[in-house]
């Protein structure tokens, strides 16, 4: 049953208090930034400048303050402030209880943590599994001569034919999807629910998703009267480039980015700015790939070999792919991102001390096991971002923000099991005919779209259609907008679909969809469709 709304007459004193509620998160949410700029490179780059203006002529001493901050807002230091603290409001915890325990922050609901802890005992196990059988170490030291073999290779690791028959894949997609089905809320009696509609799907948890008429809210500057980029070529140009604003282009963003200010904007949103000591990091970590052979390594060649490499827009960028991926198996910056994330980075043990804390060591180094369909997430930005240092940040960006919600068990609007809850809803409440033959015939429509919406349709979709996707999922800060592009090809292949008499036909339905004009699609799909 749907809880009605409950509405009271605030008092005075109950207005203040919230009030005040908001004015102590608001409080905390600025000292925890100030807290995590002050170590930052940027802090001591603005007090370099700060201090250099000194000397200025312009500079007077009875209006210090106000002549400083003048000189770094007119030297544009003040935008590169705005922009960085845009980009910690992205990327830190949402605002809670300050009594709350660590792991609540991670994610709220204790049934999706522990199914998240299981399903990384279960993703370790395979990887300690696969290092036992094939007696390869997890980490080792290479050898003088082999680091200088890698070296003179680096550009060209795609020519290297290493044997990797023994390895396979730690985990794919569809062994995640069968998880996620089988998640249930202890809590929540499913003979509550009015609606026989509601156990159609795979997905039986209970979880706010926003339907049609929410959505067309929430994705306004979509609709079919708006110009969009990738349909109308008039599209209104904006000098949001110039302005070096990250708020401004990522609004930009939302009806789509030209192609040739694409990779700037982006790296805008991201606040991406390949600085030199991004460099140096880059660089360092190149290093790090270059002394220690790691068995995740195999597991990056192996993935690379059997996506990108075979993929007609992909297979170019092979080496590079190899770089990056590499790279960001090493770079303990990710683990950053773990504050935020209903995971926890996977520990190994040296000197095989299993049990020993003292002896547990994050492996791989930045927590993220590489699964079949990774290196995917990478290679459409090659057609971007041709210098690897930048590449890899923007990359990196990418995935703390966005890619990491596609393969972790979450209550998140944006993660996974919200994106495969709402495609469901959307394809039940507006197509219900064609939910339930697809269901009849045994082709659940979830287990076709699951592999797209975990890539974020990477390796599916032309390379075109899937930046001009990917530029919403950058506008909107949210990658909903998979879920409701799911649907729509559902919706676009209906009359197809319900011809249709087994799994396999209707995956031959949907085998291609590289012709496919996706933001047609969901614009008529969010505001043609009948409500």
């Amino acid at each position: 049953m749907k809880a009605r709304p409950i509405f009271r007459h605030q008092t005075p004193a109950a207005l203040r208090k919230e009030k005040m509620d908001e004015g102590t998160e608001l409080s905390l949410t600025i000292a925890q930034i100030v807290q995590r700029l002050k170590g930052s490179h940027l802090h001591s780059q603005l007090e370099r400048q700060a201090k250099e203006c000194l000397h200025q002529p312009e500079i007077k001493l009875e209006s210090l303050k106000e002549d400083v901050r003048s000189f770094l807002k007119t030297s544009g230091w003040e935008k590169k402030l705005q922009n960085a603290v845009y980009r910690e409001l992205h990327v830190q915890l949402p605002p809670s209880h300050p009594a709350a325990p660590a792991e609540h922050l991670k994610e709220p609901l204790a049934y999706m943590r522990k199914a998240q802890v299981n399903w990384e005992k279960r993703v370790l196990k395979s990887l300690n599994s696969m290092s036992t059988e094939l007696g390869v170490p997890l980490a080792r030291m290479r050898p003088p001569v082999e680091q200088k073999e890698l070296t003179n290779k680096w550009n060209e690791m795609g020519t290297d034919e290493p044997d990797l028959s023994h390895f396979r894949p730690v985990y794919a997609p569809k062994d995640f999807l069968e998880v996620l089905i089988g998640l249930r809320n202890p809590n929540h009696d499913s003979s509550e629910d009015v609606s026989a509609r509601s156990h159609w799907g795979l997905i039986q948890i209970p979880l706010n998703v926003r339907d049609i008429p929410q959505l067309r809210q929430a994705y306004s500057e979509l609709n079919l009267t708006t110009g969009q980029l990738g349909i109308d070529d008039h599209a209104h140009m904006h000098p949001v480039v110039m302005d070096q604003d990250s708020a401004a282009a990522q609004q930009y963003s939302r009806q789509g980015c030209p192609t040739g200010l694409r990779a700037d904007l982006w790296a805008l949103i991201l606040n991406s700015t390949n600085q030199p000591t991004d460099m140096m990091h880059y660089e360092q970590l190149k290093a790090g790939v270059i002394q220690h052979d790691l068995l995740v390594d195999n597991l990056i060649y192996k993935d690379v070999k059997l996506t990108a490499s075979n993929d007609d827009y992909y297979f170019v960028f092979e080496d590079f792919l190899y770089q990056v991926l590499l790279c960001f198996s090493r770079d303990t910056a990710v683990l950053e991102h773990f504050k935020y994330n209903s995971a926890t980075p996977p520990k190994s043990y040296i000197q095989g001390k299993v049990g020993d804390e003292e002896c547990a060591v994050v492996y791989p180094p930045n927590g993220v096991i590489p699964f079949h369909g990774f290196s995917m997430y990478v290679a459409p930005l090659c057609f971007l971002y041709n210098e690897p240092s930048k590449l890899y940040s923007v990359f990196r960006e990418m995935y703390i923000r966005y890619f990491f919600r596609l393969h972790s068990i979450s209550s998140s609007h944006s993660g996974i099991v919200s994106l495969c809850l709402q495609f469901e809803r959307l394809l039940q409440t507006h197509l219900p005919q064609l939910f339930y033959h697809l269901r009849q015939i045994g082709a659940q429509p979830l287990r076709i779209a699951f592999k797209w919406m975990v890539r974020a349709f990477s390796g599916y979709l032309s390379t075109d259609q899937l930046l001009l996707l990917w530029d919403r999922i950058l506008g909107y800060d949210s990658l909903e907008v998979v879920a409701v592009l799911a649907a729509a090809v559902f919706a676009f292949r209906a009359e197809n679909l319900m011809e249709v008499t087994s799994l396999a036909s209707a995956e031959a339905v949907l085998a291609d969809l590289s012709t496919l004009k996706v933001m047609p699609l969901i614009q008529i799909f969010l505001f043609a469709t009948a409500i």
